[in-house]
This record gives C-alpha cells, sequence and structure tokens, in this order.
C-alpha cells in the first residue's frame, strides 16, 4: 500500500500525515484512520491482497516518491543476502578448509570428551591436592597442642630472651615514628636473607618462620612472649612438611592472642598508613575458630549516650559485623523505650558483604533519645532468634548488647525465653568512660553462657569485639577429636601476595590442665591453616580440549564460585572473601538455580539446557544449548561443575607421530614449522600464535611478535617428543600451521580482494593459529591471538551463519582513517565437520571488510537499480518508490547487528558512529524496534568491577569525630577530673601513637597503596534479537513528527535491515535506551533478603556441651581517673612525649599457658 511522501528536499505538509494508509491499519486511509504506536504490522501472507490496491490508496497530490512497499524492502534484503553469502562463499573458503582437513585426515585423530568422566577425574584429582595439604594440617595441629602443653610458663620472660624474625622489623625500621624503632628494641630480630621464588610470587627464606604482630598489641606483654617461645618449635614442622610435599605454599598459625607465624619467612607487605592486619579478623580464622553464628546487635540509643558514647558504639558495631562471614546471620537494632532494627531488614539476614555494607551504613543514622528500656532490645532480640520462618545458620545464637550502662537486670526477659536452657547467650558491652555501676551488665552475661567486656575508648573496640569467639570455642575445644575436622574456606585474596587462594582450616587445642584432677582447659590456642592457590587447581582442569565455550566450575556450599572462567575481581581488599554467587558469574535462570542446589546438596548430575551467555566483551547475548555434568568433590564442601556446547563433544588430536619418527631433530625441521617463519608472511599471510604454555622454558611475552620469535628459538632446541613440552599443544599448533597454509594456497593468494573490497582474510583454529591475508593486514589486526579469548570466535561457534563485528563502540572513527582504509568489519562464520558421524567445529574463518566501500555498496544493493547503470530517477509527472541511494536525504536505511549496534548506513555521517549502540545513533528508532520485540533486553550486576575511588567518609571502621570541650569546659576544674576529659585525653593520646586516627580510614590503611580505586557494582545491559523473525512494517506514530519504518531480519546473519523515514522535526523524543554500564547500587537488599538464594552451612555444629564451664565470664570495673595521673597525661601532651604503649589490659580472663 503506497504511502505518499515529501518531494526530495521539501518538507512535509502537516494535512498529509493524517492521509497515509497503511496495511496494519486496514483499508480506510483518510483523515480519520489511526495507526498504533506500535505493534506487529500484518503477516506477509494476509498483506499481499492489499498490495494490489497500493496505486489506489496514494493521496491526492503527493509528491512523486512514495515509502517503499514491503515486497521491494524484502527483495534489497533477499539482494543484500545474497551478496553477503557470495562473497563468503569465495574468500571465507568453508567448504574448502572441510576438504583440507578431510585430505589431512592421517594427521589427526577425532577424541571425545566424556562429561561424566572427565568431571569424575578432575573431582578425583583436586580432592587428591587437597587431601595431601589435610595431612599437613593435622600435623601441625597435633605438633602445636604438644609443643604447647609441654611448655613452661614464665613470668618474667624478657624480649631479649626469645629470638625470632619480626616480619615488619624492616617496615618499622624505615618507619622513624615506629614505637620499636623509639624503643630501639631490635635486639631480638633476626635479619635473614630473602630469594625470589616464583611460586610465592615473593621473596622467601626456607630456613625460618616469621611472625606478625598486630600494631596495637604490645610485642614485650609477658602473654605474647611466651606465645612466640612455645610457637617457634612449630617451625621444624613446617620445615618437614614442605620436605614432604615440595608444593605446599602458606602454612600459618593464627594464634587467638593476635601472633601469626608464618612459613616460609618474607618479610610482610606493610601499607604506607597503620598496619592493622590481624589474624582473628581473616575469613580462614574466623571460620576455623568456631561454629556459624545467628547474632543479633541491639545498641542503647537514649539520651545517657553522650555523642562520643555514641560514636564509639557506632564503631564498635561495625568491627563487630567484621567477625561475621558468609556463614553467619545477623541484625541490628537499635533500642531506647522501643526497639526497632536499624535498617531495612526485619529479620536475621546473611552475613555477606552487601548486607552487612546496608548495615554500616545504617548505624551511622542512630540518633540517641529518650530512655533506656532494657526490656524492649532483648524482647526484640530474642523474638529474632526464634522466628523459625527464615533461613539462618541455626547453630550458635547470641545477643551483643551495646551500651553506656544501667540498672535493670530484665530477669524476667531471660526466664521467659532463655532459662533453664540458656541456648542463647548473651555478650555486653560497656562503651564510653562513666561512673555508672556494671554489675547488672556483668550479672546479664554471666547468667547467660556470655561475657562483659568494656570498651573505655577507642583502642578498646578492636580487640573487644572479637575475643567474643574464644567463648564460642569452648564447646569445640571440650568435643576434642569430633570438632577436629578440616573446613575448606571460601575464595579470598591472600595477604602476602600469593592471589586467590581457598585455606584449609583445622582449630588447635588448648590440652593443658590446671592441675590433678582439674577440668579441662576450656580455650582454643588458635587456628592452623594452609593456602591452596586457585592457579594450582586450575592446572588440574582441561582447558584447550573443551573447546572455547567449554569450562569447568566449581562452587561451595554458599554457591560462591571457587573455579570460574567469570571469576576475574578487579580490586583485592584482602578484608573481604571474594563472593561471587555462581548465578551472578552467569545469566540466571531457573535451570541453573536447579543446578545450583544439586550442587550444593552435594549430588550428582547431568542436564541439557538452553540458556543465554554474555559474549566476551560483554557487548552481546546469544541462547545457546549447554550440556551441564556435576559432581561433588569428596571430604570437602565443594562441588565440580563440567560445561560444554554439543559441538565440542569431540575434539582434534594431531598425531604426527611418522613425522617424529623421520626427524629426530628439533621441531624446527617438522613439516608446516616454516609456515610460523615470519619470512613466510609476505607469501602465506601473518601467523599470530596463541600465548599458551607450550613449553616449560617458553618466555612469555604480551607482544605477540615477541612471543612467536621465543618460541622459533625454543624450537630449534627442542625436540618432538621433548618431556619438557606439551605435545598435545605444540602438535596442535603444528597441525593447523599447515592446514590454514594450504587455504591460502587453494583459495587466498589467487583472489582480488580489492575487487570486492575486502582489507583482509583470516581464519582462526582451536590448535591457537590465525592467519590474517595479506600481511599487511596484520598491521591493524587489533582480535585477541588466543582465538579462545577472541568475542568473533566464540560467538562464531555458537551462531549459525555469518556474524557481523563492528568497531568497538568506544574507537572514534575519524575521516581520515576511513580515507585510508584502516576501519573493517569483521564477518566470519564457523568450520562444521563431519567425520565419521562426529560434529565438530575445529576452527573459523572470515573476511575483514573496507567500512566505506561497502557503505556505498549497501547504497546499491538497497535501490531500484536493476543493473549497474545510473540511479533511477524519477521525473515530475511520474510515481516511484524512495530507496536508498537516491533518497538518503530522506530515507534512512541501516544494518543493526543483535546487539543493537550500527554495522551500515546509508547517512555518511553516521559512518563515523558504525559500532555504537544504535540508540546514540537515531533513539527514537531503537526504542520502536524494541517495542515492537525486535530486541529484548537482558540487565544483569557486575559484581567484580572497579570504580573510581569515593570521598573518604565516617564508614566502616572508625569515625573521626572528637568531642571538643568548650572554654567553660578549660575553666572548670570539675571538667579536668571528668569522664569527657579521661576519655578526650585517650584519644589525643591514641592519636599520638598512631597518627592515622586523626587522618585515615583503617580499611584504606590496610589496602594497597598502590590502590587507589575500589570494587563496586556495575549495572549491565544488553540487547539481543527477540521474538520477530519475519518482515515487520510499523509506525512511530507522534503526530505531525510520526515516522514509518520497516525492519526486516536478514537470513544466515546475525543483521537487522531497518529502513525509516528520516525524523523531520525533535518533538517525538522518546526515552532513549542505554546500553553501556553504569554505576549501581546493584539490586535492592532489602528486596532481595526476603527471598534469599538457596544455600547450606557447614554440616557440624559445636554450640553446646554440658562441661562447659561459663564461670569466667568478664569481672571488669569501671574505674575513674585519678587527678594526679591526669595531670601527668597532660604534661605529657604539653612536652610532646609519646608514653610508652603498655601491655594490652584486657577484661577478658590472662591466657597464662
Amino acid at each position: 500500500m503506497a504511502v505518499p511522501a515529501r518531494t526530495c528536499g521539501a518538507s512535509r505538509p502537516g494535512p498529509e500525515r493524517t492521509a497515509r494508509s497503511w496495511p496494519s491499519c486496514g483499508p480506510q486511509p483518510g483523515p480519520g484512520a489511526q495507526c498504533p504506536a506500535s505493534g506487529p504490522g500484518l503477516p506477509l501472507s494476509l498483506l499481499l491482497p492489499s498490495l494490489l490496491l497500493l496505486p489506489l490508496l496514494a493521496a491526492p497530490g503527493a509528491s512523486a516518491y512514495s515509502f517503499p512497499q514491503q515486497h521491494t524492502m524484502q527483495h534489497w534484503a533477499r539482494r543484500l543476502e545474497q551478496e553477503v553469502d557470495g562473497v563468503m562463499r569465495i574468500f571465507g573458503g568453508v567448504q574448502q578448509l572441510r576438504e583440507i582437513y578431510k585430505d589431512n585426515r592421517n594427521l589427526f585423530e577425532v577424541q571425545e570428551n566424556e562429561p561424566q568422566k572427565l568431571v569424575e577425574k578432575v573431582a578425583g584429582d583436586i580432592e587428591s591436592l587437597l587431601d595431601r595439604k589435610v595431612q599437613a594440617l593435622k600435623r601441625l595441629a597435633d605438633a602445636a597442642e604438644n609443643f604447647q602443653k609441654a611448655h613452661r610458663w614464665q613470668d618474667n620472660i624478657k624480649e631479649e630472651d626469645i629470638m625470632y624474625y619480626d616480619a615488619k622489623a624492616d617496615a618499622e625500621l624505615d618507619d622513624p615514628e615506629s614505637e620499636d624503632v623509639e624503643r630501639g628494641s631490635k635486639a631480638s630480630t633476626l635479619r635473614l636473607d630473602f630469594i625470589e621464588d616464583p611460586n610465592f610470587k615473593n621473596k622467601v627464606n626456607y630456613s625460618y618462620t616469621a611472625v606478625q604482630i598486630p600494631t596495637d598489641i604490645y610485642k614485650g606483654s609477658t602473654v605474647i612472649l611466651n606465645e612466640l617461645n612455645w610457637t617457634e618449635a612449630l617451625e621444624n614442622v613446617f620445615i618437614e612438611n614442605r620436605r614432604q610435599d615440595p608444593t605446599l605454599l602458606w602454612q600459618v598459625f593464627g594464634s587467638a592472642t593476635g601472633v601469626t607465624r608464618y612459613y616460609p619467612a618474607t618479610p610482610w607487605r606493610a601499607p604506607k598508613k597503620i598496619d592493622l592486619y590481624d589474624v582473628r579478623r581473616r575469613p580462614w580464622y574466623i571460620q576455623g575458630a568456631s561454629s556459624p553464628k545467628d547474632m543479633v546487635i541491639i545498641v542503647d540509643v537514649s539520651g545517657s549516650v553522650s555523642g562520643l558514647t555514641l560514636k564509639l558504639m557506632k564503631t564498635s558495631v561495625c568491627e563487630m559485623l567484621d567477625t561475621l562471614s558468609d556463614d553467619d546471620y545477623v541484625n541490628v537494632a537499635s533500642f531506647n523505650e522501643k526497639a526497632q532494627p536499624v535498617s531495612c531488614f526485619t529479620h536475621l539476614v546473611q552475613a555477606n558483604v552487601r548486607n552487612k555494607k546496608v548495615f554500616k551504613e545504617a548505624v551511622q543514622g542512630m540518633v540517641a533519645k529518650g530512655t533506656t528500656g532494657y526490656k524492649a532490645g532483648f524482647e526484640y532480640a530474642f523474638d529474632q532468634l526464634q522466628n523459625s520462618n527464615i533461613t539462618r545458620a541455626n547453630c550458635n545464637k547470641m545477643i551483643m548488647m551495646f551500651t553506656d550502662g544501667g540498672e535493670d537486670r530484665v530477669q524476667d526477659v531471660f526466664e521467659k525465653y532463655n532459662w533453664p536452657n540458656r541456648t542463647v547467650r548473651v555478650f555486653t558491652f560497656s562503651v564510653g568512660q562513666h561512673n555508672y555501676d556494671v554489675t547488672p551488665l556483668q550479672w546479664m552475661a554471666c547468667a547467660n553462657k556470655g561475657y562483659y567486656f568494656e570498651i573505655p575508648s577507642i583502642g578498646a573496640i578492636r580487640i573487644n569485639t572479637q575475643e567474643y569467639l574464644d567463648v564460642l570455642g569452648r564447646p569445640m575445644v571440650l568435643a576434642g577429636k569430633e570438632a577436629k575436622q578440616v573446613q575448606w574456606t571460601n575464595v579470598y585474596e591472600d595477604a602476602l601476595g600469593l592471589g586467590l587462594v581457598v585455606t584449609g582450616t583445622l582449630p588447635v587445642f588448648n590440652l593443658t590442665q590446671d592441675g590433678p584432677g582439674e577440668k579441662k582447659n576450656q580455650l582454643i590456642l588458635g587456628v592452623m591453616g594452609i593456602d591452596v592457590a586457585l592457579n594450582d587447581i586450575k592446572k588440574l582442569t582441561p582447558n584447550y580440549t573443551l573447546g572455547a565455550n567449554g569450562y569447568v566450575f566449581a562452587i561451595d556450599l554458599n554457591g560462591y564460585v571457587l573455579l570460574h572462567p567469570n571469576l576475574k575481581p578487579q580490586t583485592t581488599n584482602f578484608r573481604e572473601p571474594v563472593t561471587l554467587d555462581f548465578l551472578d558469574a552467569e545469566l540466571e535462570d531457573e535451570n541453573k538455580e536447579e543446578i545450583r542446589r544439586s550442587m550444593i546438596d552435594g549430588n550428582k548430575g547431568h542436564k541439557q539446557i538452553r540458556t543465554l551467555v554474555k559474549s566476551l566483551d560483554e557487548r552481546y547475548i546469544d541462547e545457546v544449548i549447554r550440556n551441564y555434568t556435576w559432581v561433588p568433590i569428596r571430604s570437602t564442601n565443594y562441588s565440580l561443575g563440567l560445561v560444554l556446547p554439543p559441538y565440542s563433544t569431540f575434539y582434534l588430536q594431531a598425531n604426527l607421530s611418522d613425522q617424529i619418527l623421520q626427524v629426530k631433530l628439533p621441531i624446527s625441521k617438522l613439516k608446516d614449522f616454516e609456515f610460523l617463519l615470519p619470512s613466510s608472511f609476505e607469501s602465506e599471510g601473518h601467523v599470530f600464535i596463541a600465548p599458551r604454555e607450550y613449553c616449560k622454558d617458553l618466555n612469555a611475552s604480551d607482544n605477540n611478535t615477541e612471543f612467536l620469535k621465543n618460541f622459533i628459538e625454543l624450537m630449534e632446541k627442542v625436540t618432538p617428543d621433548s618431556k619438557q613440552c606439551n605435545n598435545f599443544l605444540l602438535h596442535n599448533l603444528i597441525l593447523d600451521t599447515g592446514i590454514t597454509q594450504q587455504l591460502v594456497e587453494r583459495v587466498w593468494r589467487d583472489q582480488d580482494l580489492n575487487t570486492y573490497s575486502l582489507l583482509a582474510v583470516f581464519a582462526a583454529t582451536d590448535g591457537g593459529i590465525t592467519r590474517v591475508f595479506p600481511n599487511k593486514a596484520a598491521e591493524d589486526w587489533t582480535e585477541n591471538p588466543e582465538p579462545f579469548n577472541a568475542s568473533f570466535y566464540r560467538r562464531s561457534l555458537d551462531n549459525y551463519g555469518y556474524v557481523f563485528k563492528p568497531p568497538h563502540q568506544d574507537t572514534l572513527l575519524r575521516p581520515l582513517e576511513l580515507e585510508n582504509d584502516t576501519v573493517g568489519i569483521l564477518v566470519s562464520t564457523a568450520v562444521e565437520l563431519s567425520l565419521g558421524g562426529r560434529t565438530l567445529r575445529p576452527a573459523v574463518v572470515g573476511v575483514k571488510l573496507d567500512l566505506e566501500a561497502w557503505a556505498e555498496k549497501f547504497k546499491v544493493l538497497a535501490s531500484n537499480r536493476t543493473h549497474q547503470d545510473q540511479p533511477q530517477k524519477c521525473g515530475p509527472s511520474s510515481h516511484c518508490e524512495m530507496d536508498c541511494e537516491v533518497n538518503n536525504e530522506d530515507l534512512l536505511c541501516v544494518l543493526i547487528d543483535d546487539g543493537g549496534f550500527l554495522v551500515l548506513s546509508n547517512q555518511n555521517q553516521q559512518w563515523d558512529q558504525v559500532g555504537r549502540f544504535f540508540s546514540e545513533v537515531d533513539a527514537n528508532l531503537m526504542l520502536a524496534l524494541y517495542n515492537n520485540s525486535f530486541y529484548s533486553r537482558k540487565e544483569s550486576y557486575d559484581y567484580q568491577a572497579v570504580c573510581a575511588p569515593q570521598p573518604p567518609g565516617n564508614l566502616g571502621a572508625a569515625p573521626r569525630g572528637v568531642f571538643v570541650p568548650t572554654i567553660a569546659d578549660f575553666l572548670n576544674l570539675a571538667w579536668w577530673t571528668s569522664a569527657a576529659a579521661w576519655s578526650l585525653f585517650q584519644q589525643l593520646l591514641y592519636g599520638l601513637i598512631y597518627h592515622s586516627w586523626f587522618q585515615a580510614d583503617p580499611a584504606e590503611a590496610e589496602g594497597s597503596p598502590e590502590t587507589r580505586e575500589s570494587s563496586c557494582v556495575m549495572k549491565q545491559t544488553q540487547y539481543y534479537f527477540g521474538s520477530v523473525n519475519a518482515s515487520y512494517n510499523a509506525i512511530i506514530d507522534c503526530g505531525n513528527c510520526s515516522r514509518l519504518f520497516h525492519a526486516q531480519r536478514l537470513t544466515n546473519t546475525n543483521l537487522l535491515f531497518v529502513v525509516a523515514e528520516k525524523p523531520l522535526c525533535s518533538q517525538c523524543e522518546a526515552g532513549r535506551l542505554l546500553q553501556t554500564e553504569t554505576h549501581s547500587d546493584g539490586p535492592e537488599q532489602c528486596e532481595l533478603v526476603q527471598r534469599p538464594r538457596y544455600r547450606r552451612g557447614p554440616h557440624i555444629c559445636f554450640d553446646y556441651n554440658a562441661t562447659e564451664d561459663t564461670s569466667d565470664c568478664g569481672r571488669g570495673a569501671s574505674f575513674p581517673p585519678s587527678l594526679s595521673v591526669l595531670v601527668s597525661l597532660q604534661l605529657l601532651l604539653l612536652l610532646g612525649l609519646p608514653p610508652r604503649p603498655q601491655p594490652q589490659v584486657h577484661t577478658h580472663a590472662s591466657r597464662r599457658f
């Protein structure tokens, strides 16, 4: 049905817009006819009768040109399809490459990937690897318990009595403000020599252990010196373990006193600012020291809580949250007369990184007012713990109360909720300097199997918010051998630079007794740990035999990935584990949820699913078929999965035995090796080789030319059957070198690429060869030399037909580049072989189109030319349809790929926008395509992104607010003896010793000094072809600015052909679709916790033992400051003399071993 359009260059009169008729509007054109704003047109079969009426329905007085009819545009589409297919048949060489493979059938074998056997073998290999670490762990834990039991406590021990390597010694010597430099106490520190070890990515000494002691713990205290004394004997056990298993990495003993002894010795990686590393806050220590926890934190926000005390409470809560891992559940509430949650979480939630962030931000908003109501706070906490309708840890249950003091013991609440069984432990924290009677707080803790702590100032927060773990460890110690079970952690970043690791942990118990017939000691000595680098586990998995899109992955009981090709954290923060859920590593769907649940439950399984996958460059979405196979890894909490596309069931394995028997000389003498030499590139095309580990002695390089040079030099020395080389990789590389050379010989060399406006032709193979012809085209080749990491390669395998890939949207195309023919569009397709009934895709071939020349060709193919003559012109009296060549001022014609990116346009001014998301080119039209189901949208979140550093705030560790007294306070003698003055002086003293209290956030201080960026969440949006697969007409209804458009998929390609009227005005600007990554807070956490993902906690729980002695429950007291002490401190401040740090005083019972 013809539709009138404006004459070239003329404006379109308003009344004629309503006179349009369109197939989807029915045969009643006229002023009353209205087309829908969007929606599918009539199917082609229903439109055909109406097409006969086209000439009759043109409005009287219409201009000479009309919008192209549907059959015309379909004709253009067929011409485009035929042109692309013809070029690919001539230059792609798909059929010829198939024949080459068949002609060389004697040089390779077809092997099968059997998923079940593969995954079971890999799981078994991982189990064996981890089991060797388990045996070493057990030897260490047993030895530690025996050494400590035999140790004799020394009250008069001195620093000079102990010789050890202080891992922070060198850094402290370089720091003139260090307390040890000031004291000059380095007599007991060894000075060691180190050698570089690539396995540790560090300089190490294998003859000694190293010791790290947290900055806020006094090294000269009796407890620490005794700890150093007995743990020295572990050195020989560490060394013997390494002798038995040379693959062992860090062996570490983390003591409950805060001392870390690790082997081999290496200098500590101290940050520029204060080092706040404490082993007791590491993920592996927390997991090994206690069973999972259900914790409710309640905070007193009554009016009696002064500004400074409230800040101490906020910091304490944040530090307490940092002692929780993903196996724990928590909620935080504030209370005065009433209790209420501080955040949107109304019940216990998993203590993962994102939930803890919500709590930390919410805690900062707490305001003190009203009166203290312990009853309201405790009733709220018990109700939370009794809620059985939610997911929780179901092990240790506890309430942590922070308050400045009170008189009510709320015994009636405990009688109602917790007695007589006392299944909930109560820990109370007296915060700030005050003169209140703390007896009620002590009683609450002691009556409920908990502990009472005092936090008078900032210096006591870190110690006293983590020592509750000692109490939770009592049932584990009393359980004895039953609790001596190795646990494997989540993935986390090693503090000593090893990269991503998992750690096997084993608790170490105190086996001493105070005297004959006395009760067994209940203290946990610490946790023993041995690291396993993820790279060592990856080495046990097959890679190149699985093809470009096959992979192995593993998850833990939380559903977090241990192995996955998408596990790529961009920043390192060793304070938190790396927790990427399997459903976030991939695009989530119901099938994957089912697979994840089965793996967490420890089942075996196999399932073929149709699913969505992101392209490697994260610009595209493909709907693919994948086979998932999974098995549990015995003796661990992990489960292993294998993912294979159907076309990767089989793979090629080169069989060069005949050549190898004939050539006992170096590999460089093998047939076909000559085609890897740069001297052959001019005639045979440039060869890029994948930077794989072909041989152990091969020097890696990011420059492929240099890597090829290193490879050739090594091949001059090694023989084909050399033990130092991977024969599979090496032989397949040489096989594919010869096969791609034959493609040059049979197809490419005799063709004139310029005739068809081609910049290059290329072939890439599973064996690691990428051959680009002619040689000069390699100068502009920007694809990854590793085919398995090249987006075009992986997408071609997953899609039938020809896959177009325009330049990346960030590439700014300038006219000069177009004139020099440097900008091209890749078109690629997979080569599918069928050998003896076995189907596989071992290679991808393609061409690189000259953008400018093909843009001109595109206009001709989408025109009314019948042959290579001049464009058809319309006379004043004749009527004809617009086309993409003659009428490019009125008609927009584009090719858009399946991701929504512009590939070709008939508008010259849009050529430099090729590769951009089409919404940036024509937002109105792209929105119409999306609304009419040509495109679907997938939104997801990248939890491993990197963002620019945020301005420092007061979240996380310690708010820097300090109480500032008024002049009246200074003039008032009573103020100088008050708790406020005492607290202020403590902060000033602490600031003199640890300057970062006034300057930097501890989280920043602990980070790498080189790292200025921080991890963040980015929202990703990708578009892909929707449900519409036929020719389609629609109108973008916008009154006088309405636009007609036609869209049709091009068969056997990933292209959409769109013809539309150019917009005449901008009043119809609709919402713009976005495709670029945007910064995000992620999904709404308050909603996510209402539908938590399936997980399981550890299989064992130690939260109760009938023989536990709960009499040690804290016996602190709040002492008013002495006037003489205050005066002395003030004099010290005036003189600028920092006081000598004293041994840390804890309210906890002393650790006498």
